[in-house]
């Protein structure tokens, strides 16, 4: 069956309207790097953005202070920081409430 035009729309705010949640509880469990995380969060929620996307995201998050990055060899990785982890947190409480008045 064909998702109607307002669940495709719905479907692409969720994820690629929203690409930082996914990336912060990616990174929330383990620290990351920006070239794995389009397959990362395509195997955990089913969409992929473009390695682009991803480093335009990680480079706003950082700007922001949720995430901070760190150089091990020659890769960069990302961790959480305790800012980055009450946004993540206020975001699950907005989405739970919002699904819950559906």
């Amino acid at each position: 069956m064909q998702e109607s035009k307002p669940v495709l729309r719905l479907r692409h705010a969720l994820t690629h309207g929203n690409i930082w949640l996914a990336a912060l509880a990616i990174i929330k469990s383990k620290k990351a790097y920006a070239y794995a995380l389009p397959s990362q969060i395509n195997k955990k929620f089913g969409f992929s953005p473009s390695k682009l996307m991803v480093y335009f995201v990680l480079y706003k998050l950082e700007g922001e202070g949720l995430i901070f990055s760190h150089f091990e060899g020659r890769r960069k990785y990302y961790s959480l920081s305790p800012k980055g982890r009450r946004a993540l947190s206020e975001a699950k409480k907005i989405l739970s409430q919002a699904a819950r008045k559906l």
